[in-house]
């Protein structure tokens, strides 16, 4: 292996782990195949370096592939020792980060590339929901490869070389790269949903090692705790003005004010992240109706409804959470569903997606409605009736079917205005107002938007000791 070749493919990792703590596995492994004169060629490591070592003294795997061996290619052995560094990360229960460089299969290999490609689908499939995984694109990942993020849970990609694709674009009918680059780092980000952040290099690798700070290293050990420097009982001043982008909101009441957001281009109006309160990693899910910049001006602004993209993004994060016993929290302001013909295609079925992860989820989960929550969105965002075990609501919270002015106009068609407007204040005294819902039970406590932070750390503690079960069954269909 050329020095070029070693900085390239182990700069990653060195830069990935803390000094000095990587240990290589499996580096005299090579190809088997003598066909099409593979054994004149040299594939030190079979273009794939595997090990272990520590992030913040924590164990992770890590595989990283060479593209100057071969153009990366994956063949047999190559796959092996991916399998293989599953089975140790399996046994032991902690994270794998997969590092892709890769022009996609080895053709000199043919079936036995296949059989052992199989198997990496194969141990990430055994490993999902027992360890987290993590994958970082910052060259191809093509063909078969792609489907290699889509097993994992969280995926990065590199700004201008990470290429994603299952068919190139050109394979496409009808588009070629330079009307649609399908395999671009921003059209994965935006359309595709598998992608949680597009960034440099270092940035990736840097995001990583923050993202396993916040995570359980399985299902079974929760130590993602960290010492809490930051005052429980911390006022959120100026939260109520951030209640358009929550992920502003959302570091407002985290410890110190860090925000973690994953799937950041995609299914904007909905927020989700990690963050921590008194320590504890808790995963978040908000509506969102604005997005500021780093400079602090407005850069996107939404009409208040879930759409499909945001819900389906929401559901397999819960999803994600409640697999590894993260607590979950919400900040609800929704007003119904996206109307769009190219939405409602999947609208239900992604809806009722975010039902069944909210619902079927036993973690703890704290709601705090933030704004309005009209009609079955409302529901559907982890309302009192689907499972939410505290719900809080801000003052000046408006929960109910619909607005009290639309509501007027529905019931007393053809009244003047006078009718009109006498009758959307009953309703919503009647019907919209917080503490309607508060008397009724929806709403367990009625907050200022200032002590957002204390009460939702307070609830975390109650709830720590939670146990709940389910209807014993092999899993659920949705």
């Amino acid at each position: 292996m050329s020095n070029a070749t070693q900085s390239l493919a182990s700069t990653r990792i060195t830069s990935l782990l803390d000094a000095n703590s990587f240990v290589e596995i499996g580096k005299s492994v090579t190809a088997r195949s003598t066909d099409f004169n593979m054994t004149e060629k040299k594939a030190p490591s079979d273009g794939v370096i595997t090990g272990y070592g520590v992030i913040d003294g924590n164990l992770v795997y890590v595989y990283s592939q060479d593209a100057s061996v071969l153009n990366g290619t994956v063949g047999e052995m190559h796959a092996k020792k991916i399998s293989a560094l599953y089975d140790l990360a399996i046994k032991t229960g902690a994270p794998v980060i997969g590092l892709v460089d890769c022009a996609g299969m080895r053709l000199q290999e043919a079936t036995d590339a296949l059989e052992a490609f199989g198997g990496i689908y194969f141990k990430q499939t055994m490993a999902s929901g027992m360890i987290p995984q993590i994958t970082a694109v910052f060259g191809t990942c093509g063909g078969g490869m792609a489907v290699v993020p889509a097993l994992t849970d969280f995926t990065f990609i590199e700004a201008k070389k990470g290429k994603m694709f299952v068919n190139s674009p050109n394979a496409l009918d009808g588009n070629y790269t330079e009307k649609c680059d399908t395999a671009s780092a921003a059209f994965q980000s935006e359309e595709t949903g598998l992608i949680d952040a597009v960034e440099s290099e270092e940035e990736i690798l840097a995001e990583i090692r923050q993202l396993v700070s916040f995570l359980p290293s399985n299902f079974e050990d929760n130590d993602s705790f960290a010492e809490c420097t930051d005052d429980l009982n911390r006022a959120c001043e100026d939260i109520a003005a951030c209640a358009g982008d929550t992920s502003i909101a959302l570091s407002r009441i985290a410890d110190n004010g860090i925000f973690f957001e994953t799937k950041r281009d995609f299914g904007k109006d909905v927020v989700t992240g990690f963050l921590r309160v008194n320590g504890m990693t808790v995963g978040a899910v908000a509506n969102r109706t604005e997005v500021y910049d780093a400079e602090g001006e407005k850069a996107e602004e939404f009409d208040g409804t879930l759409s499909a993209r945001a819900a389906r993004k929401a559901a397999g994060f819960v999803k994600f959470c409640d697999a590894f016993d993260i607590p979950v929290l919400t900040l609800t302001n929704v007003t119904g569903f996206k109307a769009t013909v190219c939405g409602e295609k999947v609208m239900a079925k992604s809806v009722g997606e975010l039902v069944h992860a909210f619902a079927s989820a036993t973690v703890p989960k704290v709601n705090v409605i933030i704004g309005k929550a009209y009609g079955t969105a409302y529901v559907a965002m982890n309302s009192k009736s689907v499972g939410a075990d505290i719900v809080y609501a801000w003052d000046n919270a408006e929960i109910g079917m619909m607005d009290a002015s639309m509501a007027a106009k529905i019931m007393y068609p053809g009244s003047e205005a006078s009718v009109i407007n006498e009758k959307a204040a009953e309703y919503r005294e009647l019907q919209s107002s917080v503490e309607s819902a508060a008397a009724r039970g929806y709403v367990d406590t009625v907050i200022a938007p200032a002590d957002t932070r204390k009460y939702v750390i307070g609830a975390f503690e109650m709830l720590f000791t939670k146990r709940e079960d389910r209807p014993a069954k092999k899993h659920g269909t949705v």
